[in-house]
């Protein structure tokens, strides 16, 4: 064996060795990337979930199909605070239901960030939904904000917590939704975000019967 032909040999063995690190590289990236991405789909897909719903009760405040069982619609919010709200709401039967004509106590609130000692995300809280006198039902879908501003009729912010509800003609709605645990690139990279996040914001929505004065 000659010694160009050893010097082939090395030189063959050292590109296939880089070639091969950077292929490992490569498909690092892709596995760290396929994994945020996924992370942000579930983030997306669980603040459409949650808006959804808040959306649909939060416009029926002060609906029943029987008029008649709340003849002031002042009355339609209970109590109301930055994070926590319960109010009058006429709540289907079904899927596709308008409503039984009872009148249905419907609360939202956010429980503690330290109730979900269970994830990485010190600030993901629990979204509570109750109806009437049943058991709490909480989603963790990694909420981190559950904010409600109030306004009066001439669109000046009531303070929290509210002590004149019927005075509520419109709120303001603001909800982060964050992974729950830590994204891929910032275990190997901390300039990355720390959590994947999506926010969405309602503004000035007006239940339609909160406007029926």
């Amino acid at each position: 064996m000659g010694f160009s032909t050893l010097l082939d040999i090395i030189g063959s063995t050292f590109i296939g060795g880089m070639l091969i690190l950077i292929l490992f590289r490569l498909n690092d990236n892709a596995v760290e990337n396929t994994y945020e991405y996924s992370q942000e789909l579930v983030v997306q897909q669980n603040l459409v979930e949650v808006v959804t719903l808040v959306e649909y009760d939060f416009r029926k405040i002060g609906y029943c199909a029987d008029y008649q069982q709340l003849p002031i619609v002042s009355d339609a919010i209970i109590a109301a605070d930055s994070t926590d709200i319960s109010f009058w709401t006429d709540l289907p039967e079904s899927e596709n239901g308008v409503g039984d004509g009872v009148l249905d106590r419907l609360r939202y609130y956010v429980g503690s960030p330290s109730a979900m000692s269970g994830t990485a995300n010190p600030r993901d809280r629990m979204l509570y939904r109750v109806v009437n006198n049943e058991t709490p039902k909480g989603a963790n879908l990694g909420v981190t904000e559950f904010k409600l501003t109030y306004f009066d009729a001439r669109g000046i912010q009531i303070s929290c917590p509210v002590d004149v509800p019927g005075d509520i003609a419109s709120m303001e709605i603001s909800i982060t939704v964050e992974s729950t645990e830590l994204t891929e690139n910032w275990l190997t990279n901390p300039e990355y975000q720390k959590y994947v996040s999506s926010y969405w914001r309602q503004v000035r929505l007006a239940a339609r019967n909160l406007r029926n004065r």
